[in-house]
Formats: structure tokens, C-alpha cells, sequence
């Protein structure tokens, strides 16, 4: 299919999103979809339609009786009661390109928890199996929270746990009796790395609350996100309508606000102290939407509290769930390397938010855009270049459009072209024709996430798009479009992606070990905000980051605790990536987003997209413990002395010192195979049944060869755990450079996947060099 059909296709599908699904006496509502306009007129577009289904149905009366829409504006198609051989017959009709089943499209939350499978409809899924995860306590270390928003409410909740010993601070506008309750049962903030850093903070200049009240909101749409209450009848500005909720809607928060000022600055001693209060308190995990950047520090180098922290929390049975880190897509940004750090990257959604712009010549585009103000009429288009005809020097790049002339943006709609990804690139160009008197800015680039711009229209098109526009600029006299607020869409044909922000692998520290884990959704996702002046005058907002990916993984790690309470923060993370989707859940491949390389990759996404449901039951874990962190400290050169010190306790490295390839991670990264290696990986029996037979299945890297021993593992009631080696060497033939594959262990009814990724170091034979 050609990109116009695809791009009215598009608009089918939101069509699609608006109806429901009705029954007419044996006949259901079908979507016949017939591609683009073949012409202008839409009442003769209409009675084409009519004429179509009279054909069929035998009259023209009953053609009437039939139509219910007549789709003639942006593409040709139309809806209509049909009995199933009657639908059959019209798809049969040369003109015709498919014809679909109506269905019923409900309100739902901002799509996250439908799409991952935990929809609270389901009696028998991982979210009502743990009563929404009511009796776990969720650790959120970020910027604070505001305890006002509904999706804090502790209607219907019962007694705090017992074991649960922390407690509400008070401060500015947060006063700790009546903000706390049965649901945000803990409250503290931490400013004392801060203010040693900055000095005194002076709330005028830097507007902040000096209590666990957030400002910027950013905490307070982490929190909502883990495991915000069921708030009904949301959405941003009209788009993304829907219930909203956290993952584990009834799982209990507690807020450690270590992070200031509006643009989220956390020092790490503030961010250790969080961390050491939260472990004391006795939360159970920890998510923190917080990253540093590269170069990294070696774990356990203070310059690293990230690492040091969640160590301690980890060591005591406590998963901390880290954000990968908003610099991508480059290869090796990802952050939160450390192999006890449950690391997450961030995807889309199967949802976009469709803008129509329609040019002086009828053409139809559909942009992406978060715009929910008027319709902007027929107004002039404009490319701000230099044509030729005066000394001024300006151009179309979007960086530019701040020195161009006013007068060539006022009052018109402004094409430019970006090289850039960044969410700041399309805000920058809109602030620059905002200023200028324009109307609104179509802004062509790699694709990139949707940007809402403050009630300023700013639509992405690709560069093909606003090559055709351009096009259309430079072939008319007067050229004008008009710009329609956008709508939303969400299933099919809108694909998955990892976000073009989404930091990337390998491992910059520790090459070995695979990061990021795992990915979530973490693009556009409604929830919670500060009601301050500069928020969503609604209480909530859309944002974007890997910041949002890690708690949708935080809400699953809370069910998964409520569901496992024995099981160990790697135990977790091992149900996690060896369950993950490779596909979305519709079963479109997963693309990596502003990457050469176009379908994802382990270094993409980890295991790959977070499957809920599988994650209950995984069948076998990699599990890990503290002696396995010793002995990964071992492998990378810290000394007895240093690994003591950091455990508590006299250890000593085994000699010779083991391979860091060994360490029991639910993935194999080698970053460095020049003929072949060995490694053992050791896995538990965590089934339901008595017995299991467990078959390998091998996927290989492109050129090399992958041997499993045994190839079959068998568990009884007493053997539970059992280990096999895997020898992968090169073959005679492959490109330098990481390949990838999977090692599955499957039984009748699952599959235990881990990714496999090596780097060969084949050396050129010089003598056939000229």
C-alpha cells in the first residue's frame, strides 16, 4: 500500500476508535475502506457509496437503511449494517481495499495497563489475583508528591500493614495528619545534600515547597503512575480520555522527596538518604525515575549513590527499579548499570494522536501533535527561505527561525526541518513563531515522540511528509492549509517503538552485563501533576521519559511481590526479561525508534517489552543473591579489602578469579569473543507442578555457533535447581561487531528466553590487503 492509502488508512482506524459496535437484527457494522478520494465532490463521493451498497443489497432503499457513515473528506469509505456474506461480497468488489468488523472501543486508562494485559476488568489476571497489590508498600524516590489528587484517595482501604514503620513529615503546605492516610502512608523529604551544594534556596527565585509537597510534578506523576488510585472520565485536554490508574492501584505509597528545584535536580547525598530511610521504613521495592549520565562511575565510587543505595536495598531483598536515562538513541548512554539495578527503557504506545493538515491543493496529511485548541482555517503556509530576491540571509531549519524575519512567519503556518530529536527542538520552534505573531509550526523530522507545546499547535510530520509539503510551498502562488485539532487513536497500524530518547546499550561500564533489562511503555502517559501555576489547571498532565517507563515497572514489580512475596529482587527481574514480549502484544515487531538498525534490539529494550501475565509464572528464574554480587565484584578487580567493607563482613576472592560471563543474569552479553568461551548459567524450578521437562532451543547470532550441555533439564520435587553450560564460538565467516540471538528452556507451556548478544574481534588477514 502506497503512503496515501496508508496515511487515510490511518484515519480509518480513528474512525474505528469513535464507534461502537452494534448488532441490527443479524447484521453488524462494517468498515469498508476504499482508499483515497477520487474526487472533490463529497455529496457525489456519497451517492457512490450508496450506489456501492445497492449493488449488493439489491435496492436503493435498503442502501439507505443500510449506510451509517459516509467517509468522504480525508479518504473514501463508509460503515454499514451488513450480514457477514453480504460484507464478504463487497470486499470481493475490485474498488474495494479491505472491509472490517466494527468493534466497541470503551474508556479505559491512558492505555498503559490495557495494553500490557492488566486490565482491571479481568477477574482472574495478575492484578486481581493480588487484590491490586494492596498489602505492598511502594518507595518512590523523586521530586514529592501532591497529596491532594484524587488518585491518592484512600477510599475503601484497610488497616496500614503492620510491619510498615515509617511516618508523614511536615512542612511548607504539608501538614503530615491530614495529607497522609491510608494510601500516601509516608511522606519525608530530604534538602540537606542541596542546600550544602547551592547554599540557601530561595523560593522566590527558585520556586519550591520546603516539605514532601511537590512542585514541578514530577513526582507526583511517578507515584500516580506506580500505583495511583482508579479516577474516572481523564484526559489532556480531550485526547487519551479514559480511567486512569497506577499499576497496583491499591498497593500503598510512601514519597522520599530528594530531588529540587524545577528542573529535578538530586544530589546524591540526598539521594542515599532516601534510600537508607526507605529501606528502613520497610518499603517494598523502591522506584526511582532518576539517572546520571556518561561517563560512568564504578558502582561503588560515591559518585555513584545510585548504585551504592540500591545495592544495600537489593542485599536485603529489595528490587530497585531505576530509570535507563532520556539520552538516546545513541549506543552506549544507558545508565543505572549496576547488574542489581532493575533497568528500564521506555517504549510508545500503541497510540497516537492523529492532526489533519489539509493543503490549498485538497491534499489531506496526518501529522502527530497534542494540540486540543480551534481549528485553524485556510491561513497562509510558509517555508522561511531565503528566495533570492534580498541581501537577508535566513532559512527553513527550525534552530533558525528565531533570527528570521517576523513579518515572514506573522499570521501564517510555518514548515521547518529539524535534524534533531529532542523534545526542546519542536519547543524552541514553536516559541519562535508564537513570538513571531505565526499561527502554528509543522515541524518535519526523524520521528520522535509527540509534543504538547503549551496550547500552541506544533505538528511532526517524517521528512518525507514535509518534502511533499515543501513541495507544495515552492509549486504555489499562494499557498495556504488549515490545521485541525488532533484526535486519538490507539491498536493497529499504530506500531510500537522504542522511544527515540531511550538511552541505548551496550553497557558502557561493565560491557557484560546487558542493559537496559527491560522496556514499558513511557511515552504520553496521563496521570497525576502538581496543581501549581505552571501545571494542567486539571490535576493531570502527559509526560515523557524513561522516568515514566520505570514506574509502570515499578506498579508490575508490585504485583509481582504481592503474588511472590519469597521471591528475590533477581528472581524478579529474571520473571520479568525472560517472559518479556519481542513483539507488542498484537504481534507487530517492536522498531527502534530514530535508530539505523530497525527492528529493536537487546540493547534496545533489554528482555524486551514487560509481559505482566507471563511474568506470574515464568516457569524457571536466574536467581541472584549477595555472594553472586561478591563474586561479579571479584570478577571486576575489587579488592577483599574494598568487598569486606561494602558487605559487612570478611571475604575473600576465590583464585584464580571468576569470570564476570558467569555471573547468573538472565541474559549472556560478550563483548569480546575472539575464538570461543564457556559459561555457566543455573536456573530454579518454579512451577506448579510436581514435574517438568525443560528442552533448550537455540536461536544464534548471526556466524557463530551456540552449544547448550545438557539440552535437557529435568525437575522433581527433588531437584529444584539445575545448571548447563553454553559454549559459543565464532564461526569462519562474520562481520566484527555485536550479532544477537536468544537461549530459550521451554516445556509444554512455557518459554524461559533470554537474549544473547556477542561482539566478535575478528582480526583482518592482512596479507590479502592491498
Amino acid at each position: 500500500m502506497g503512503k496515501t492509502p496508508f496515511l487515510v488508512a490511518t484515519c480509518l482506524m480513528l474512525s474505528l476508535c469513535l464507534q461502537s459496535s452494534f448488532v441490527y437484527a443479524g447484521k453488524k457494522v462494517y468498515i469498508v475502506y476504499l482508499g483515497g478520494r477520487h474526487h472533490d465532490d463529497h455529496e457525489l463521493l456519497t451517492e457512490y457509496h450508496r450506489q456501492m451498497l445497492w449493488s449488493i443489497l439489491g435496492s436503493e432503499e435498503a442502501a439507505y437503511d443500510s449506510m451509517i457513515y459516509s467517509y468522504r473528506h480525508s479518504f473514501s469509505g463508509f460503515a454499514a449494517k451488513l450480514t457477514a456474506s453480504q460484507a464478504r461480497m463487497i470486499s470481493e468488489l475490485p474498488e474495494v481495499i479491505h472491509v472490517t468488523p466494527d468493534r466497541a472501543y470503551q474508556l479505559a486508562t491512558t492505555r498503559t495497563w490495557d495494553y500490557l494485559g492488566l486490565s482491571a476488568t479481568n477477574p482472574r489476571n495478575l492484578l486481581n489475583k493480588t487484590n491490586m497489590g494492596e498489602q505492598v508498600i511502594v518507595g518512590v524516590v523523586d521530586s514529592g508528591v501532591w497529596p491532594e489528587s484524587e488518585m491518592f484517595s484512600d477510599k475503601g482501604y484497610g488497616p496500614i500493614p503492620s510491619r510498615w514503620k515509617g511516618g508523614c513529615q511536615s512542612g511548607q503546605q504539608f501538614n503530615a495528619s491530614t495529607h497522609c492516610n491510608r494510601k500516601l502512608i509516608g511522606a519525608k523529604y530530604f534538602i540537606d545534600g542541596l542546600l550544602a551544594a547551592i547554599g540557601d534556596l530561595n523560593t522566590t527565585v527558585n520556586p519550591e515547597f520546603i516539605s514532601p509537597r511537590d512542585f514541578g510534578g514530577h513526582g507526583t506523576h511517578v507515584a500516580s503512575t506506580v500505583a495511583g488510585s482508579f479516577v474516572s472520565d481523564v484526559s489532556y485536554g480531550g485526547l487519551g480520555r479514559g480511567t486512569v490508574r497506577g499499576g497496583a492501584p491499591r498497593a500503598r505509597i510512601a514519597m522520599y522527596k530528594a530531588c529540587w528545584l524545577q528542573q529535578g535536580t538530586c544530589f546524591g547525598a540526598d539521594l542515599l538518604k532516601a534510600i537508607d530511610e526507605a529501606v528502613r521504613d520497610g518499603v517494598d521495592l523502591i522506584s526511582i525515575s532518576v539517572g546520571g549520565a556518561v561517563p560512568l562511575s564504578a558502582e561503588f565510587d560515591l559518585r555513584d549513590s545510585m548504585a551504592v543505595g540500591s545495592f544495600h536495598a537489593v542485599t536485603r531483598g529489595i528490587p530497585v527499579v531505576c530509570a535507563g536515562g532520556n539520552a538516546g538513541p545513541a549506543a552506549q548512554t544507558i545508565v543505572n548499570t549496576a547488574p542489581w539495578i532493575l533497568t528500564v527503557a521506555a517504549t510508545t504506545l500503541d497510540r497516537s494522536f492523529p492532526t489533519p493538515i489539509t493543503l490549498g491543493n485538497n491534499v489531506t496529511i496526518l501529522g502527530q501533535s497534542m494540540y486540543v485548541g480551534r481549528e485553524i482555517g485556510f491561513t497562509g503556509l510558509v517555508y522561511p527561505e531565503n528566495s533570492g530576491d534580498s541581501d537577508e540571509s535566513f532559512s527553513g531549519t527550525c534552530e533558525q527561525l528565531s533570527v528570521n524575519p517576523t513579518r515572514i512567519m506573522a499570521g501564517k503556518v510555518v514548515l521547518c526541518f529539524t535534524t534533531r530529536t529532542d523534545s526542546g527542538a519542536v519547543r524552541n520552534a514553536a516559541a519562535a513563531v508564537k513570538q513571531a505573531g505565526g499561527l502554528g509550526v509543522i515541524v518535519a523530522r526523524n520521528p520522535g515522540v509527540t509534543v504538547p507545546c503549551g496550547g500552541f499547535p506544533c505538528v511532526l510530520v517524517d521528512y518525507e511528509l514535509g518534502t511533499d509539503i515543501l513541495f507544495y510551498i515552492r509549486s504555489s502562488v499562494s499557498p495556504v492549509a488549515k490545521v485541525k485539532p488532533s484526535g486519538t487513536l490507539f491498536g493497529q497500524p499504530v506500531a510500537t517503538k522504542v522511544a527515540t530518547f531511550s538511552s541505548r546499550g551496550p553497557n558502557s561500564l561493565s560491557p557484560a552485563i546487558l542493559k537496559p533489562d527491560i522496556a514499558a511503555p513511557g511515552v504520553n502517559i496521563l496521570a497525576a501533576t502538581s496543581q501549581t501555576s505552571s501545571s494542567h489547571d486539571k490535576g493531570f498532565v502527559m509526560m515523557s521519559g524513561t522516568s515514566m517507563a520505570t514506574p509502570a515497572v515499578s506498579g508490575i514489580v508490585s504485583l509481582l511481590r504481592a503474588l511472590h512475596p519469597d521471591w528475590s529482587p533477581a528472581a524478579i527481574r529474571s520473571a520479568l526479561v525472560t517472559t518479556a514480549w519481542k513483539t507488542d502484544p498484537s504481534g507487530q515487531p517492536i522498531v527502534a525508534e530514530g535508530s539505523n538498525r530497525k527492528l529493536a534490539d537487546p540493547f534496545d529494550y533489554g528482555g524486551g517489552l514487560v509481559n505482566p501475565e507471563k511474568a506470574a509464572d515464568p516457569g524457571l528464574i536466574y536467581d541472584m543473591g549477595i555472594d553472586d554480587y561478591v563474586l561479579y565484584m571479584c570478577s571486576v578487580g575489587y579488592s577483599d579489602p574494598s568487598i569486606s567493607q561494602l558487605v559487612g563482613k570478611a571475604t575473600s576472592c576465590p583464585n584464580p578469579r571468576p569470570s564476570v560471563l558467569d555471573l547468573n543474569l538472565p541474559s549472556i552479553t560478550i563483548p569480546n569473543l575472539k575464538d570461543e568461551v564457556t559459561l555457566t548459567r543455573t536456573v530454579i524450578y518454579v512451577g506448579s507442578g510436581g514435574m517438568a521437562v525443560y528442552r533448550a532451543m537455540v536461536e544464534p547470532p548471526l556466524g557463530i555457533r551456540v552449544d547448550v550441555t545438557p539440552k535437557v533439564l529435568v525437575f522433581g520435587p527433588m531437584t529444584r535447581r539445575a545448571s548447563f553450560k553454553v559454549r559459543v564460538k565464532t564461526g569462519n565467516k562474520v562481520n566484527t561487531g555485536y550479532h544477537f540471538g536468544s537461549l530459550t528452556w521451554t516445556d509444554s507451556d512455557h518459554k524461559v528466553t533470554i537474549p544473547l548478544s556477542v561482539r566478535t574481534q575478528i582480526l583482518p588477514n592482512y596479507s590479502d590487503v592491498n
